[in-house]
């Protein structure tokens, strides 16, 4: 390719709303342009990029035994009944309605469509194991979008789903996409971690999300580096601080409980400002109807409780936070003023770090009161301690006796469900077994964003002079610089070498614009191609290119015969360097 003829419309200064480095860069060096919140078209280098990546993902998907196919971004509200989720994915959906006024929705993701395909035409045994994907555009309305290509309302992406007859093949199934998954990221010189995450309303007994560790990463990640436990934010556990039985406290150094008069004070920084004591002395006493039930869960005042976790503690199929009118029924208390103590008819569940807490803060049951000093096993009973809150640095690892947690920003690349029957027991999806029996298929699901990817190359792999592409995934391979095309031999030279490595099946692309050298080699360093070769002075005086690799920049002079050869050798190492070896 000849930069003259390439649409490649570099920036000066990203856009002002460009927060991300990976949207500063991509936006800059002219691989996409917004078109409006959270969508964006990809000019020439990078739809280069996106595509090379999703060669990479159909070449891994087509070894583990995947059949690629392309269902429709246009899904009826019907599908999406069957399960539910039309109402519980809510605003995320885009919805419309046709002009017969049949509601519809663009598919965030296709677990429902795929199953209707599956059960209209398999019926027996025999027809599985079979994996279906495909690379397709999705839709999410966002509430938020941001980070260009990070969160985006429109983006592209992988969804995979896998059909067994039982779990022993889900099993099989999803390691196999597992093993997959760390090839496709190795080989897009990602470094990506898997870590046990919630199923959100994808749902599912058991996922993996993959994440890849950046300090501008959106995400959140806990590691142990004694051994390896590694979790999402929402998932991460932590070790109980005690043993267990906790036994008889000593109240010898309990103080008497005291109500004190805290008018209008509501919200934790409220409240301890007021009484002048810290967040970790205070404790929340938040109210969840569960399977229809009212039940206290306790959290220290610095923390934050994790629904997640008491929503599998308790096996809740139904909870959320109780209202209001229903908070002042159960507690004889406007909201922010809910404490354990004479609490009737509620169960109280706390996080492990109150077991450890003496004479603190909570609501009094009172409109403008609070108690001090209060203990718990003196002054309200605990029916279980369990781990309630977010997990956070320095936590002990729950995995471990003496591994701590650290906390880390990441980027999810891909996420990987068991399923089970979740999805096929909702539509009725079903096949005939070897012994004549109907039974529902077992799935799992698997999701890779595409052009997520593309972000997240770019996030952890920079400089201050632009991208620096791993070899798989750059736009071109190659980028020929000649200082001067008005000088005949300097021209002569690139466009001989430039002749040599498309004949060789490079993509090479030879900046032949009449532009000063500072420009081409600001734009090269910019857009990252991996391979340079810069034809100027030095060729002129020996004959000899200069070839060097973006990431480091040093140049080594060689001869315009011998160019080729070492060209070819130097893209044979990048690749060797990006192939997975188990």
């Amino acid at each position: 390719m000849r930069a003259s003829q390439l649409y490649f419309p570099t920036l000066r200064e990203p856009p002002s709303e460009a927060e991300l480095v990976s949207h500063r860069l991509l936006m800059k060096a002219g691989f996409i342009r917004r078109v409006a919140a959270g969508i964006y078209a990809y000019l020439p280098l990078g739809y280069r990029s996106l595509e090379k990546i999703a060669r990479i993902v159909r070449e891994e998907m087509n070894a583990i035994g995947a059949q690629e196919i392309l269902m429709p971004a246009l899904h009826p509200a019907s599908l999406w009944e069957e399960t539910g989720r039309w109402e519980e994915c809510g605003e995320i959906l885009f919805k419309l309605r046709d002009r017969q006024e049949r509601p519809m929705c663009l598919g965030p993701t296709h677990e429902e469509v795929v199953t209707d395909l599956v059960r209209r035409d398999v019926r027996s045994y025999r027809q599985l194991p079979l994996t279906l994907y495909q690379i397709q555009v999705k839709f999410r309305d966002e509430p938020r979008p941001r980070g260009g290509l990070m969160r985006a309302r429109e983006f592209t992406m992988k969804d995979a789903y896998s059909f067994d007859r039982d779990e022993e093949g889900l099993e099989r199934s999803y390691w196999a996409m597992v093993r997959a998954y760390k090839r496709i990221f190795f080989r897009c010189g990602l470094k990506a971690i898997p870590v046990e995450a919630e199923a959100g309303v994808i749902g599912g007994t058991e996922n993996l999300e993959f994440m890849v560790l950046s300090e501008s990463g959106e995400d959140s990640m806990l590691i142990c580096e004694s051994c390896g436990y590694a979790a999402n934010r929402e998932r991460a556990e932590r070790r109980r601080p005690f043993e267990e039985p906790m036994g008889t406290r000593s109240q010898d150094d309990m103080l008497p409980m005291e109500k004190v008069f805290t008018p209008n004070q509501k919200t934790v920084a409220q409240v301890t400002s007021y009484l002048k004591v810290s967040a970790d002395r205070l404790v929340k006493t938040l109210i969840y109807i569960v399977n229809g039930k009212p039940v206290a869960a306790l959290v220290r005042g610095d923390a934050e409780l994790n629904e997640a976790k008491l929503r599998r503690l308790l096996k809740a199929s139904d909870m959320r936070m109780a209202n209001p009118d229903e908070i002042r029924q159960l507690t004889g208390a406007d909201v922010g003023y809910s404490g354990p103590v004479g609490l009737k008819g509620v169960e109280a569940i706390a996080d492990y770090d109150i077991a450890l807490m003496r004479n603190f803060v909570t609501g009094a049951n009172e409109d403008d009161h609070h108690l001090i000093n209060v203990n718990w096993g003196r002054d309200f009973e605990i029916s279980l301690f369990a781990d309630l809150r977010f997990a956070r640095d320095g936590d002990g690892c729950p995995r471990c006796d003496s591994g701590m947690l650290r906390q880390r920003n990441c980027i999810e690349v891909g996420h990987v469900f068991k399923l089970g029957t979740k999805y096929s027991d909702a539509m009725n999806a079903k096949f005939v077994d070897e012994d004549g029996a109907e039974k529902p298929f077992i799935m799992g699901c698997y999701g890779i964003g595409v052009s997520r990817m593309l972000a997240a190359v770019v996030e952890v792999s920079h400089d201050e002079d632009g991208i620096i592409f791993p070899i798989t995934v750059a736009p071109y391979e190659v980028w020929i610089i000649p200082i001067d095309m008005g000088d005949g031999e300097i021209a002569d030279g690139a466009e001989r070498i430039y002749s040599q490595l498309i004949r060789a099946g490079i993509e090479a692309l030879i900046d032949d614009r009449n532009e000063r050298p500072g420009v081409k080699f600001k734009d090269a360093d910019l857009i990252g191609v991996p391979i340079q070769v810069v034809i100027g002075k030095s060729y002129k005086e020996s004959g000899c290119a200069e070839v060097r690799l973006r990431r480091d920049k040093k140049p080594t002079l060689v001869g315009a015969d011998g160019a080729l050869k070492y060209i070819l050798e130097l893209r044979s190492m990048l690749y060797e360097e990006l192939t997975p070896k188990e």
